[in-house]
């Protein structure tokens, strides 16, 4: 246990980075962004306690460490959000290394972060989505000069408003989904697997696209291609939506995920049940499926503020 104390946060850091992926299985953000925190809370400590990272000064680093930490990170622009996700990488780091290495620091677990206001969900409308689906499939782009990639464009958004999948989980689909069936078997964060329903809208619109495809054919080959017959990028699909959403003159706020918020929304407010609507979007907590009744909450106020005689 003594020579376990002496070994390098940087070894830790490692270790703990590793559980992230292989064992938690957490998403690439939470990865990126943990890893990052810790990489950036062991620079701080090299100039701030100036001795040996190891778990031994792990186990003795009190609150005023870790505020020394954070309030550094406000200085540098850090906005309350970005801090409150520093603390958590903080907490989980620490968690990891109670369990792993016996080390039980009580300062970081009774440290809170700033408080936040909520953030929901900013969903498009109805109308709106439609406009989005009916311009990916009929307007030329830049990047978009082919009817291939046009049906390719109105399928994946289809997956996203129809089906409510994340894009990651789209663009993780096989040429060997397709066709699509009734339901599909998606594997969402955390390796979890749920069942959907896949709208006939959706099943058309894979069908439409995988005809006029030049790709495709190996069945563990991915569904959706770039143009140059590579698996299609998030970060290209971002791209065509804020292509897409200027020439429809939408705010910056209609994003591909904006089509998944409205996909739960719309569901609320036509009266769905909000624990199966935690299910077909894969939602570990029903606290983050409740956000959605908020949105709901306030759109019937807007109506009745416009509408009411009396309001």
């Amino acid at each position: 246990m003594a020579e376990q104390s002496q070994q390098s946060l940087t070894h830790w850091r490692n270790a703990f980075a590793q559980h992230l992926k292989s064992e938690k299985r957490s998403s690439q953000y939470t990865q990126r962004n943990y890893n990052s925190a810790l990489e950036r809370f062991e620079s701080f400590l090299i100039d701030y306690r100036a001795e040996t990272l190891n778990l031994n000064l792990l186990s003795r680093l009190e609150t005023k460490d870790f505020r020394a930490f954070l309030a550094a990170r406000r200085n540098e622009g850090l906005s309350p959000p970005s801090i409150k996700l520093e603390l958590s990488a903080l907490k989980t780091f620490f968690s990891f290394l109670k369990k792993r290495a016996g080390v039980d620091n009580d300062a970081i677990a009774i440290m809170r972060g700033p408080k936040t206001k909520e953030r929901l969900p900013r969903p498009v409308t109805q109308k709106d989505a439609e406009a989005l689906m009916d311009a990916a499939a009929t307007l030329k782009t830049s990047t978009r000069k082919q009817t291939w990639e046009q049906a390719r464009d109105a399928a994946l958004m289809t997956l996203l408003y129809g089906v409510g999948l994340r894009i990651s989980e789209a663009l993780s689909l096989k040429w060997s989904d397709a066709p699509l069936g009734e339901t599909l078997r998606i594997k969402g964060k955390g390796a979890k697997t749920r069942i959907v329903p896949v709208v006939p809208a959706a099943r058309k619109a894979i069908n439409t696209y995988t005809e006029l495809c030049p790709f495709g054919g190996e069945a563990e080959g991915p569904l959706f291609f770039s143009t140059r017959g590579k698996a299609l990028s998030p970060r290209l699909v971002q791209r065509t939506m804020a292509q897409l959403r200027a020439a429809l003159g939408l705010p910056d706020s209609a994003t591909p995920h904006a089509l998944r918020h409205a996909f739960a929304t719309h569901l609320l407010s036509a009266g769905g049940d909000l624990r199966a609507i935690q299910e077909l979007l894969g939602h570990s907590s029903l606290a983050a499926t409740q956000r959605y009744t908020k949105i709901d909450s306030e759109n019937l106020l807007r109506v009745f503020d416009k509408a009411h005689p009396r309001a």
